[in-house]
């Protein structure tokens, strides 16, 4: 993957502006904080955004690849003052459960979820080398 970022732009913090990449597509379903019973692991945010985030990385370990093959994550949650507040948590978690992968991304604050409990749901793309 090559990181797109034109010259005088500012680094982002936490993602990339851009990405080119090249191989097969691994296109993934919004993942909520849910276990493998489909049951929610609890009702704090940050425990729902971990798990999302390690079933993630296990639909990706079942596509033959690591969180590094990300290529676009897409994150609603339900309450974006809780995503605000508790940012340092929300980064520890994503270190530790996918690593210093920074692919584009975007965070979009939504009223609700389909699954009622659901604090944050994460689309992922990824992208295999060929």
């Amino acid at each position: 993957m090559e990181i797109l970022q034109p010259d005088g732009w500012a680094k982002p913090k936490g993602y990339s502006n851009g990405a080119v990449a090249e191989g097969r597509f691994v296109f993934l379903a919004g993942q909520i904080g849910w276990d493998s019973n489909q049951k929610l692991v609890s009702d704090d945010f940050v425990a729902q955004l971990r798990q999302a985030l390690l079933n993630i990385r296990s639909l990706l370990e079942t596509a033959g690849t690591t969180p590094e093959a990300l290529v676009r994550l897409t994150w609603y949650v339900t309450d974006m003052s809780a995503y605000r507040s508790r940012v340092r948590e929300v980064g520890a978690a994503y270190q530790d459960v996918l690593g210093k992968v920074f692919p584009p991304m975007a965070v979009v604050a939504v009223t609700e979820l389909v699954e009622p409990g659901a604090m944050v749901e994460i689309e992922a793309t990824a992208v295999l080398p060929r």
